[in-house]
Protein backbone atom coordinates (compact mmCIF):
# COMPACT_ATOMS: atom_id res chain seq x y z
CA UNK A 1 0.00 0.00 0.00
CA UNK A 2 1.51 3.51 -0.84
CA UNK A 3 0.42 6.83 0.39
CA UNK A 4 1.94 10.13 1.56
CA UNK A 5 2.36 10.37 5.68
CA UNK A 6 1.51 14.64 4.84
CA UNK A 7 -0.14 14.66 1.69
CA UNK A 8 -1.11 18.37 2.16
CA UNK A 9 2.60 19.45 0.90
CA UNK A 10 1.67 18.28 -2.58
CA UNK A 11 -0.19 21.50 -3.27
CA UNK A 12 2.82 23.02 -3.36
CA UNK A 13 3.17 21.64 -7.00
CA UNK A 14 1.41 24.00 -8.33
CA UNK A 15 3.91 25.84 -8.18
CA UNK A 16 5.77 24.57 -10.92
CA UNK A 17 3.34 24.95 -14.15
CA UNK A 18 3.05 28.77 -13.04
CA UNK A 19 7.15 28.90 -13.12
CA UNK A 20 7.18 27.51 -15.86
CA UNK A 21 4.92 29.82 -17.85
CA UNK A 22 6.92 33.05 -16.17
CA UNK A 23 9.72 31.79 -17.25
CA UNK A 24 8.05 31.17 -21.14
CA UNK A 25 7.26 34.98 -20.72
CA UNK A 26 10.93 35.69 -19.94
CA UNK A 27 12.21 33.84 -22.70
CA UNK A 28 9.98 35.20 -25.63
CA UNK A 29 10.49 38.73 -24.16
CA UNK A 30 14.29 38.13 -24.08
CA UNK A 31 14.05 37.10 -27.70
CA UNK A 32 11.78 39.52 -28.52
CA UNK A 33 14.77 42.52 -27.09
CA UNK A 34 17.05 40.29 -29.60
CA UNK A 35 14.94 40.95 -32.26
CA UNK A 36 14.93 44.39 -31.95
CA UNK A 37 18.42 44.97 -31.38
CA UNK A 38 19.15 43.23 -34.88
CA UNK A 39 19.36 40.29 -37.33
CA UNK A 40 19.76 37.39 -34.71
CA UNK A 41 21.72 35.22 -37.72
CA UNK A 42 24.22 38.26 -37.60
CA UNK A 43 24.04 39.11 -34.20
CA UNK A 44 24.75 34.78 -33.01
CA UNK A 45 28.94 34.86 -34.02
CA UNK A 46 29.19 38.55 -32.27
CA UNK A 47 27.55 36.36 -29.10
CA UNK A 48 29.65 32.89 -29.21
CA UNK A 49 29.73 32.39 -25.82
CA UNK A 50 25.57 32.12 -25.25
CA UNK A 51 23.96 29.36 -25.70
CA UNK A 52 20.29 28.65 -25.95
CA UNK A 53 19.61 25.79 -25.16
CA UNK A 54 21.13 25.66 -21.73
CA UNK A 55 19.41 27.99 -19.90
CA UNK A 56 16.05 25.46 -20.86
CA UNK A 57 18.05 22.44 -19.57
CA UNK A 58 18.96 24.27 -16.14
CA UNK A 59 15.78 25.35 -15.83
CA UNK A 60 13.81 22.10 -16.14
CA UNK A 61 16.52 19.94 -13.57
CA UNK A 62 15.07 22.93 -11.13
CA UNK A 63 11.78 22.13 -11.65
CA UNK A 64 12.37 18.56 -11.44
CA UNK A 65 14.50 18.32 -8.64
CA UNK A 66 11.74 21.37 -6.89
CA UNK A 67 8.96 18.25 -7.79
CA UNK A 68 11.49 15.78 -5.95
CA UNK A 69 11.57 17.88 -3.18
CA UNK A 70 8.16 18.60 -2.91
CA UNK A 71 7.69 15.09 -2.73
CA UNK A 72 9.82 14.74 0.21
CA UNK A 73 7.84 16.76 1.81
CA UNK A 74 5.14 14.55 1.73
CA UNK A 75 7.00 11.59 3.12
CA UNK A 76 6.20 8.44 0.46
CA UNK A 77 5.65 5.71 2.28
CA UNK A 78 5.58 1.63 1.31
CA UNK A 79 3.21 -0.42 4.23
CA UNK A 80 4.57 -3.56 4.52
CA UNK A 81 1.54 -5.93 5.21
CA UNK A 82 -0.99 -6.75 7.69
CA UNK A 83 -0.66 -8.83 10.82
CA UNK A 84 -2.76 -10.43 13.58
CA UNK A 85 -1.63 -8.32 16.69
CA UNK A 86 -2.52 -9.30 20.06
CA UNK A 87 -3.59 -7.06 22.71
CA UNK A 88 -4.71 -7.39 26.20
CA UNK A 89 -7.51 -5.30 27.30
CA UNK A 90 -11.23 -5.08 27.54
CA UNK A 91 -14.65 -4.07 25.69
CA UNK A 92 -16.08 -1.03 26.45
CA UNK A 93 -19.91 0.02 25.52
CA UNK A 94 -20.66 3.57 26.11
CA UNK A 95 -24.34 4.90 25.84
CA UNK A 96 -24.68 8.61 25.34
CA UNK A 97 -27.53 10.20 26.66
CA UNK A 98 -28.30 13.13 23.50
CA UNK A 99 -31.82 14.18 24.65
CA UNK A 100 -33.10 17.96 24.46
CA UNK A 101 -32.57 18.09 28.45
CA UNK A 102 -28.64 17.66 27.66
CA UNK A 103 -28.61 20.87 26.61
CA UNK A 104 -29.41 22.49 29.86
CA UNK A 105 -26.25 24.65 31.14
CA UNK A 106 -25.85 23.87 34.56
CA UNK A 107 -22.39 22.32 34.14
CA UNK A 108 -20.18 24.21 32.13
CA UNK A 109 -20.55 24.54 28.62
CA UNK A 110 -23.71 22.46 29.11
CA UNK A 111 -24.12 19.04 29.65
CA UNK A 112 -24.06 17.43 26.25
CA UNK A 113 -20.35 19.06 25.21
CA UNK A 114 -18.99 18.13 29.12
CA UNK A 115 -20.23 14.15 28.40
CA UNK A 116 -18.13 14.61 24.98
CA UNK A 117 -14.95 15.92 27.07
CA UNK A 118 -15.63 13.22 29.82
CA UNK A 119 -16.15 10.46 27.16
CA UNK A 120 -12.68 11.71 24.86
CA UNK A 121 -10.61 11.61 28.19
CA UNK A 122 -11.64 8.07 28.93
CA UNK A 123 -11.05 6.91 25.52
CA UNK A 124 -7.46 8.01 26.22
CA UNK A 125 -6.89 6.31 29.15
CA UNK A 126 -8.58 3.09 27.12
CA UNK A 127 -4.76 1.86 25.85
CA UNK A 128 -5.50 -1.07 24.13
CA UNK A 129 -9.46 -1.82 24.86
CA UNK A 130 -12.12 -1.93 22.84
CA UNK A 131 -14.95 0.81 22.62
CA UNK A 132 -18.06 1.41 21.10
CA UNK A 133 -20.63 4.34 21.42
CA UNK A 134 -24.40 4.17 21.30
CA UNK A 135 -26.46 7.38 21.60
CA UNK A 136 -30.33 7.77 23.30
CA UNK A 137 -32.67 10.00 23.56
CA UNK A 138 -36.41 8.73 22.60
CA UNK A 139 -35.09 5.59 21.07
CA UNK A 140 -31.11 4.56 20.52
CA UNK A 141 -29.16 3.85 17.74
CA UNK A 142 -25.03 2.65 17.37
CA UNK A 143 -23.31 5.86 16.23
CA UNK A 144 -19.63 3.70 16.47
CA UNK A 145 -19.68 -0.40 16.75
CA UNK A 146 -17.19 -1.61 18.86
CA UNK A 147 -13.22 -1.20 17.45
CA UNK A 148 -9.66 -0.25 18.47
CA UNK A 149 -9.63 2.59 16.37
CA UNK A 150 -9.76 5.21 19.10
CA UNK A 151 -8.83 7.68 16.63
CA UNK A 152 -12.35 7.11 15.10
CA UNK A 153 -14.27 7.02 18.01
CA UNK A 154 -13.53 10.40 19.19
CA UNK A 155 -13.80 11.98 15.88
CA UNK A 156 -17.70 10.70 15.54
CA UNK A 157 -17.59 12.82 19.01
CA UNK A 158 -17.71 15.75 17.21
CA UNK A 159 -20.96 14.98 15.07
CA UNK A 160 -22.92 14.29 18.11
CA UNK A 161 -25.85 16.52 18.89
CA UNK A 162 -29.64 15.98 19.76
CA UNK A 163 -30.88 16.51 16.04
CA UNK A 164 -29.28 12.83 15.90
CA UNK A 165 -32.45 11.41 16.75
CA UNK A 166 -35.59 13.07 15.75
CA UNK A 167 -37.54 11.51 18.67
CA UNK A 168 -36.94 13.27 22.00
CA UNK A 169 -37.17 11.26 25.16
CA UNK A 170 -35.08 9.37 27.46
CA UNK A 171 -34.95 5.45 26.35
CA UNK A 172 -32.13 4.69 29.03
CA UNK A 173 -33.09 0.88 29.02
CA UNK A 174 -33.48 0.55 25.21
CA UNK A 175 -29.77 2.10 25.50
CA UNK A 176 -28.86 -0.06 27.74
CA UNK A 177 -30.14 -3.24 25.69
CA UNK A 178 -28.32 -2.35 22.90
CA UNK A 179 -25.26 -1.79 24.03
CA UNK A 180 -25.65 -5.60 25.31
CA UNK A 181 -26.34 -6.63 21.67
CA UNK A 182 -23.42 -4.87 20.25
CA UNK A 183 -20.41 -6.81 22.57
CA UNK A 184 -18.76 -9.41 20.61
CA UNK A 185 -21.24 -12.52 21.58
CA UNK A 186 -18.29 -14.62 21.52
CA UNK A 187 -15.53 -12.59 23.19
CA UNK A 188 -14.32 -13.96 25.94
CA UNK A 189 -13.06 -10.31 27.02
CA UNK A 190 -14.14 -8.63 30.29
CA UNK A 191 -17.25 -6.40 29.51
CA UNK A 192 -18.26 -2.74 30.83
CA UNK A 193 -20.68 -0.13 30.18
CA UNK A 194 -20.84 3.26 30.46
CA UNK A 195 -23.88 5.02 30.67
CA UNK A 196 -23.82 9.09 30.64
CA UNK A 197 -27.04 10.71 31.43
CA UNK A 198 -29.05 13.39 32.89
CA UNK A 199 -31.22 10.16 34.73
CA UNK A 200 -34.45 11.55 33.21
CA UNK A 201 -35.66 8.61 31.97
CA UNK A 202 -39.23 8.62 30.93
CA UNK A 203 -39.62 5.55 28.37
CA UNK A 204 -38.83 2.03 30.05
CA UNK A 205 -37.52 0.29 32.37
CA UNK A 206 -33.75 1.17 32.85
CA UNK A 207 -33.39 -0.92 36.31
CA UNK A 208 -34.84 -3.91 34.38
CA UNK A 209 -32.12 -3.65 31.64
CA UNK A 210 -28.93 -2.90 33.76
CA UNK A 211 -29.88 -6.31 35.89
CA UNK A 212 -29.91 -7.91 32.21
CA UNK A 213 -26.64 -6.82 31.26
CA UNK A 214 -25.07 -7.95 34.93
CA UNK A 215 -27.11 -11.41 34.53
CA UNK A 216 -24.70 -11.61 31.36
CA UNK A 217 -21.15 -10.79 33.21
CA UNK A 218 -21.47 -7.26 32.58
CA UNK A 219 -21.15 -4.03 35.03
CA UNK A 220 -23.00 -1.13 34.52
CA UNK A 221 -21.11 2.64 35.76
CA UNK A 222 -23.05 5.43 35.30
CA UNK A 223 -22.61 9.03 35.33
CA UNK A 224 -24.50 11.58 35.93
CA UNK A 225 -24.46 15.17 34.03
CA UNK A 226 -25.74 18.01 35.59
CA UNK A 227 -26.94 19.22 39.03
CA UNK A 228 -30.14 18.23 41.63
CA UNK A 229 -31.47 21.76 41.12
CA UNK A 230 -31.78 21.39 37.47
CA UNK A 231 -31.48 24.11 34.83
CA UNK A 232 -33.95 25.33 31.79
CA UNK A 233 -33.10 23.91 28.34
CA UNK A 234 -32.11 26.68 26.22
CA UNK A 235 -33.67 26.37 22.40
CA UNK A 236 -31.22 26.64 19.91
CA UNK A 237 -30.90 29.79 17.88
CA UNK A 238 -32.99 31.90 20.21
CA UNK A 239 -33.06 33.30 23.44
CA UNK A 240 -36.05 31.65 24.81
CA UNK A 241 -36.12 28.14 26.63
CA UNK A 242 -37.88 25.07 26.14
CA UNK A 243 -41.75 25.26 27.72
CA UNK A 244 -44.32 23.29 28.51
CA UNK A 245 -48.22 23.01 27.23
CA UNK A 246 -48.88 25.31 30.38
CA UNK A 247 -46.13 28.15 28.65
CA UNK A 248 -44.22 26.92 32.02
CA UNK A 249 -40.17 27.06 31.55
CA UNK A 250 -38.94 23.46 31.91
CA UNK A 251 -36.63 23.05 34.64
CA UNK A 252 -34.58 19.84 33.81
CA UNK A 253 -32.61 18.08 36.81
CA UNK A 254 -30.59 15.60 36.99
CA UNK A 255 -32.18 12.35 38.93
CA UNK A 256 -28.95 11.18 40.65
CA UNK A 257 -31.52 8.36 42.31
CA UNK A 258 -32.12 6.98 39.23
CA UNK A 259 -28.81 7.03 38.10
CA UNK A 260 -27.85 5.44 41.53
CA UNK A 261 -30.38 2.59 41.45
CA UNK A 262 -28.87 1.82 37.44
CA UNK A 263 -25.63 1.65 38.71
CA UNK A 264 -26.16 -0.67 41.99
CA UNK A 265 -28.43 -3.03 39.45
CA UNK A 266 -25.46 -3.11 37.43
CA UNK A 267 -22.92 -4.30 39.77
CA UNK A 268 -21.14 -0.55 38.74
CA UNK A 269 -20.52 2.70 40.27
CA UNK A 270 -22.14 5.79 40.15
CA UNK A 271 -20.53 8.93 39.48
CA UNK A 272 -21.69 13.01 39.44
CA UNK A 273 -19.68 15.09 36.93
CA UNK A 274 -18.86 18.39 37.72
CA UNK A 275 -16.02 20.40 36.32
CA UNK A 276 -12.97 18.43 37.86
CA UNK A 277 -11.58 15.08 36.40
CA UNK A 278 -13.17 13.01 39.41
CA UNK A 279 -15.77 11.51 37.10
CA UNK A 280 -13.14 10.38 34.65
CA UNK A 281 -10.66 8.64 37.19
CA UNK A 282 -13.17 6.94 38.86
CA UNK A 283 -14.61 5.21 36.09
CA UNK A 284 -10.92 4.94 34.54
CA UNK A 285 -10.03 2.85 38.00
CA UNK A 286 -12.96 0.47 38.01
CA UNK A 287 -12.06 -0.45 34.01
CA UNK A 288 -8.57 -0.96 35.13
CA UNK A 289 -10.01 -3.61 37.72
CA UNK A 290 -11.29 -5.93 35.37
CA UNK A 291 -9.62 -8.86 33.59
CA UNK A 292 -7.64 -7.91 30.70
CA UNK A 293 -7.76 -10.69 28.02
CA UNK A 294 -6.34 -11.40 24.58
CA UNK A 295 -7.82 -9.08 21.92
CA UNK A 296 -6.88 -10.22 18.77
CA UNK A 297 -7.31 -7.68 15.83
CA UNK A 298 -6.13 -7.21 12.40
CA UNK A 299 -4.20 -4.28 12.05
CA UNK A 300 -1.16 -2.17 9.17
CA UNK A 301 2.11 -3.34 10.99
CA UNK A 302 4.04 -0.10 9.59
CA UNK A 303 5.05 1.84 6.96
CA UNK A 304 8.28 2.25 5.47
CA UNK A 305 9.38 5.69 4.54
CA UNK A 306 10.78 5.84 0.89
CA UNK A 307 11.59 9.46 0.54
CA UNK A 308 15.43 8.92 0.62
CA UNK A 309 15.71 7.87 -3.44
CA UNK A 310 13.55 11.13 -3.30
CA UNK A 311 16.13 13.50 -1.85
CA UNK A 312 19.14 11.86 -3.45
CA UNK A 313 17.90 12.08 -7.02
CA UNK A 314 16.99 15.68 -6.44
CA UNK A 315 20.24 16.44 -4.92
CA UNK A 316 22.28 14.84 -8.23
CA UNK A 317 19.66 16.93 -10.13
CA UNK A 318 20.69 20.07 -8.63
CA UNK A 319 24.22 19.50 -8.40
CA UNK A 320 24.60 18.63 -12.59
CA UNK A 321 22.52 22.18 -12.72
CA UNK A 322 25.28 24.24 -10.66
CA UNK A 323 28.16 22.81 -12.33
CA UNK A 324 26.66 23.53 -15.70
CA UNK A 325 27.09 27.29 -16.86
CA UNK A 326 24.89 29.04 -18.90
CA UNK A 327 27.12 30.57 -21.26
CA UNK A 328 29.44 27.94 -23.49
CA UNK A 329 32.91 28.40 -21.81
CA UNK A 330 35.93 28.62 -24.35
CA UNK A 331 38.39 26.83 -22.28
CA UNK A 332 36.34 23.91 -22.36
CA UNK A 333 34.97 24.52 -25.78
CA UNK A 334 38.51 23.32 -27.26
CA UNK A 335 38.89 20.89 -25.66
CA UNK A 336 37.92 17.24 -26.88
CA UNK A 337 37.96 14.45 -24.78
CA UNK A 338 36.29 11.76 -26.68
CA UNK A 339 38.60 12.09 -29.71
CA UNK A 340 40.03 8.97 -30.33
CA UNK A 341 41.57 9.73 -33.51
CA UNK A 342 45.12 8.63 -34.26
CA UNK A 343 47.35 11.51 -34.76
CA UNK A 344 50.55 9.49 -34.81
Amino acid sequence: MFRFADPGYLFFLLVIPAMTLIFVVYRLQKRRNINEFGNPDLLKPLMPNVSDSRPVVKFVLQMIALALLIVVLARPQFGTKTEDVKRQGIEVMVALDISNSMMAEDIAPNRLEKSKRILSQLIDNMDNDKVGLVVFAGEAFTQLPITVDHVSAKMFLNSITPKLIARQGTAIGSAIELTIRSFHQKSTASKAIILITDGENHEDNAIEAAKLAKDKGMVVHVIGIGRPEGAPIPIEGTMSFLKDKDGNVVVSKLNEQMCADIADAGRGVYVRADNTNAATKIITKELDQLAKTEISTMVFSSFNEQFQSFAILALVLLLIEILMFERINKRFSRMNIFDLKDKL
